[in-house]
């Protein structure tokens, strides 16, 4: 005889469909028997009718097997019963009663007598409903707390008492691997504090500290709609202390079909750290400057320049140029740009912007309207040993596309600079402040086009910053490198910043630089520290930092005005315009062109010695040019 084995029930702790309603219809026999001896008043009559208690069964154990199997409420799975499936079972108990009393109803117009007496019917219901919604609760009960538990779990506090936060308990405790146990509630609300959501204590922010000091706690689940950045730091910095991660829902819009799975909360990222508050824009001066226009992009592939195509997507333009000179990172962004934008007008160059015919070709057959000049080098430290090529990309192409622009009547052009072009100290931002220098006295001379330059530092993600430095440093366990401990930056995300640049691109009247609000500057040292205790490791003994010393041109602090610049306020507050020394075009030009002629002499020495002469406050640091700094200029 063959043995008859459960292979779904063995393999999944999942009892079968049919045992369920073979349950739950055992549920009802159960409740229709404590019933019957409790109206009987726990007395067996002698004359009892057997032919009507079996109709009492039949017709209450037929209805319910009927509504079990048409609303399939033997299907869900026991472990995971939640509101949706109390409610279904509320109401499907209700409804059998009511069809109960309506064969009651019939039989009764047709015999004179009920089949099912009426405090039967209403007793039955109370008692079944309430046990099945029992048993069910018991074995999700069961289920987590002692067969799918871990022999220790973690302990996590969720701040907020909302219903984000109910609903992430809810998730924590609905995820089959589970390792969690939520000791409590953390919430501002002073309403909330003191009282208990599951039988958990709702804290307030001031008790989070002795939460941490007094008990082993693993994580901190932030569960609160656009909570506040700053807060959000000051939570981070008091777990970091006490070696507690902080987790972050993600939005509601971000959920897997609506519903938040435990998987979904991440751990907070040391970008989210140093953010901001997110800045209020008017979105409707830029859909207004862009609408219908054509607008070209250099550098579009870059961090800057793909960032910018993005934020430009979202407005009803008439059509966008693409120019880059890397295939890769151009493949990349047609790549996604035809994933959510098939319907925009746009199209992608591989071309170098010192390429004057090829660049010109462009501005002749799409006469753009707008150009946002974003292409670059900008590495430090690269740039240094190769000045030549940097004054090629970011002298000489600026150059070229600015002269494009006012030969092809553009109506605006938007130039990213940095604030290493201020006060500059090493090969990278003197070619900056040059081309700054070069477009802004352009712009007055020939006031058709309006040319615009932004600066802003750091930007959080793009390629070559120091976060993705940092976090390849500790994920191969170290050492981690900084230049020199007391060195500090400027940072800003790239969403961020290309806003600004899209909002002070529509607000200008021609001929500004616009510098924007970077916050605090930000010691390195910290910074390390900080990815450090975000990665759960101790500094000193699981990763080392060495200092190396500044690189060549390196500066310890990034500044954003020189000692000339005053600023300007405008409508905006996270945006000023800087009041800078102006150049006379000719004079300027004529400067210029003799430095781009020296590219061809293959003389670093006599590229970077023309370039201190346009700019007097450029002071090499840590760099083979320092001495030029006190000889003068020979002009012959």
């Amino acid at each position: 005889m063959k043995k008859i084995t459960f292979p779904s029930l063995r393999r999944t702790n999942t009892a079968p469909s049919w045992v369920i309603l073979f349950i739950d219809l055992f549920i009802v026999s159960i409740s229709i028997t404590l019933v019957m001896i409790l109206r009987l008043n726990f007395k067996i009559p002698a004359d009892l009718n057997r032919y009507q208690m079996a109709a009492i069964f039949g017709t209450i154990l037929g209805v319910r097997l009927i509504l079990f199997l048409s609303f399939k409420t033997h299907t869900a799975l026991l472990r995971y019963t939640g509101t949706k499936d109390v409610t279904r079972i509320f109401l499907v108990n209700l409804l059998g009663s009511i069809i109960i009393s309506a064969i009651n109803l019939i039989c009764y117009l047709i015999s004179n007598a009920f089949v099912v007496p009426f405090s039967i019917v209403i007793l039955e219901f109370i008692v079944s409903t309430f046990m099945i919604i029992f048993y069910r609760l018991f074995t999700k009960i069961i289920y987590f707390e002692y067969i799918n538990s871990p022999k220790q779990k973690k302990d996590v506090v969720i701040y907020g008492a909302g219903e984000l936060g109910f609903t992430t308990k809810k998730s924590i405790y609905q995820d089959i691997s589970n390792k969690y146990n939520v000791i409590g509630f953390i919430d501002d609300d002073p309403k909330k504090i003191g009282k208990k959501i599951d039988n958990l204590c709702i804290y307030s922010f001031k008790d989070l500290a002795k939460l941490l000091e007094t008990k082993s706690i693993a994580h901190v689940i932030i569960a609160i709609k656009d909570f506040p950045q700053s807060k959000s730091n000051q939570i981070t910095e008091m777990c970091l202390e006490y070696k507690t991660k902080v987790l972050v829902v993600p939005p509601v819009d971000r959920w897997i079909n609506g519903q938040l799975s435990f998987k979904q909360i991440k751990k907070i990222k040391i970008e989210d750290f140093l953010e901001r508050e997110p800045i209020k824009l008017d979105s409707t001066i830029i859909r207004k400057d862009l609408l219908n226009k054509t607008i070209l992009i250099t550098g579009a592939a870059g961090s800057i320049g793909s960032e910018i195509v993005l934020q430009i997507m979202k407005y009803d333009f008439k059509q966008i140029i693409l120019i880059d000179n890397a295939e890769s990172p151009m493949f990349f962004l047609e790549l996604s740009l035809s994933d959510s934008y098939q319907r925009k007008n746009y199209i992608s160059y591989i071309g170098d912007i010192c390429d004057k015919a090829f660049m010109e070709n462009i501005f002749a057959k799409y006469k753009p309207d707008i150009v946002y000049h974003a292409a670059a080098y900008k590495h430090v430290p690269i740039m240094e040993k190769n000045p030549i090529q940097s004054v090629k990309i970011n002298v000489l192409g600026t150059k070229i596309i600015a002269d494009l622009s006012v030969k092809y009547s553009v109506n605006k052009f938007i130039m990213v600079s940095t604030d290493k072009a201020v006060n500059p100290t090493n090969v990278m931002g003197v070619t900056k402040r040059i081309a700054e220098i070069y477009v802004q006295s352009l712009g007055k001379k020939y006031q058709n086009c309006k040319f615009i330059t932004t600066r802003f530092g750091n930007v959080l993600g793009s390629n070559g910053s120091i976060i993705p430095i940092l976090k390849k440093q500790i994920e191969e366990g170290g050492p981690i490198t900084i230049t020199h401990p007391e060195v500090t930056r400027y940072f800003m995300t790239i969403g961020e910043a290309c806003q600004l640049v899209l909002h002070a691109g529509a607000m200008s009247n021609g001929s500004e630089i616009y510098i924007f609000d970077m916050g605090k500057s930000i010691k390195i040292l910290d910074l390390a520290k900080k990815m450090v205790l975000l990665s759960g490791l101790e500094l000193g003994r699981d990763i080392q930092i060495v200092f190396t010393g500044l690189r060549p041109g390196e500066k310890l602090y990034e500044e954003l005005l020189n000692n000339n610049e005053n600023t300007i306020i405008t409508k905006h507050k996270k945006i000023k315009i800087a009041k800078v020394i102006e150049y006379d075009f000719d004079v300027i030009n004529e400067h210029i062109n003799r430095l781009i002629d020296m590219l061809y002499t293959e003389n670093d020495f006599a590229v970077v010695k023309q370039m201190k002469l346009i700019v007097p406050e450029f002071k090499s640091q840590n760099s083979i040019y320092m001495t030029l700094d006190n000889d003068g200029y020979d002009e012959t």
